[in-house]
């Protein structure tokens, strides 16, 4: 009888630590974390990955040789939607590669201007795409490495989608990344992160089917999610080209000021574009 209490006491006492391990574990499994939507910040860095060599890369220019191979212009005035002042065109006088950098120059001639806007051949949906790049400061000058949805010419803008991977204006010494979309009406959200512009940063984001994460030298510093085409966000799963370009005046920057420094030159090291 005695053997018989004590094996049921042992038993009892196995029953209760299963009991105990096995909440325990349950809790863990449990813990939810927040993610981040349009309309709000991104919580937690997502560190620096890829990036730092052409090693990997889908599609990359390093602006080492001649011509553009890898770009299309495009070409002409007439405010580009945002009222600017310059006329864009192809000459090399607007753009040009020189000891492995692509300059893109603004010119002043009387009360005109004249710039450059390149945009990519190669396009695809998703990945990690970054440039090194440095600003020219000066109001009304308004840099930009961005990216539009291939879908453009059939469906119009915001419906094809806008990523800014970076815009720049005036002399501020903060850069801004956004996403601009259709959600039954214009759409946009987006962040900055105070940096030097005049010297070389590289910018980049991280884009997969879940959000759109903006870096700066490697370190995040803001997120936008799409998964699952939240808040109309659809746009965000199909294909984007590359934009590079320096506008003269416009809406937001406001027009130059005789104090802005002509020539003005957007210089550009690299653009890369990894799977991940």
């Amino acid at each position: 009888m005695r053997n018989i209490i004590k094996w049921n006491y042992v038993f009892i006492c196995i029953i209760l630590i299963l009991l105990v391990t096995f909440t325990a574990v349950a809790r863990r499994r449990t813990t939810a974390t927040s993610t981040p939507t349009p309309g709000s910040a991104a919580a937690t860095p997502t560190p620096a990955s890829g990036g730092g060599t052409t090693t990997g890369a889908l599609w990359a220019d390093e602006f080492n040789g001649s011509g553009l191979p890898n770009w299309n212009f495009d070409l002409g005035g007439g405010g580009w939607g945002n009222n600017e002042l310059e006329t864009y065109t192809n000459s090399t006088a607007n753009c040009n590669q020189s000891g492995g950098y692509l300059n893109i120059t603004a010119i002043k001639s009387g009360s005109s201007y004249t710039s450059s806007r390149i945009k990519s051949k190669y396009n695809r949906t998703y990945g990690r795409i970054e440039g090194r790049m440095k600003m020219p400061m000066g109001q009304g000058l308004w840099p930009a490495f961005w990216m539009l949805g291939t879908n453009i010419g059939s469906v119009g803008w915001p419906k094809c989608g806008e990523i800014d991977i970076m815009e720049h204006i005036n002399s501020q010494s903060t850069v801004y990344g956004t996403m601009h979309w259709d959600t039954n009406g214009y759409a946009s959200y987006g962040g900055s992160v105070g940096c030097s512009p005049q010297n070389f940063n590289t910018y980049s984001i991280i884009w997969d089917s879940n959000a759109i994460r903006w870096l700066i030298n490697g370190s995040q510093y803001w997120e936008g999610n799409i998964a699952g085409s939240i808040n109309g966000t659809d746009e965000f799963h199909r294909n984007f080209f590359i934009i590079l370009n320096l506008a003269v005046g416009g809406n937001w920057p406001g027009s130059p000021s005789s104090s802005t420094a002509f020539p003005a030159v957007f210089q550009i090291d690299w653009v890369r574009w990894y799977a991940q």
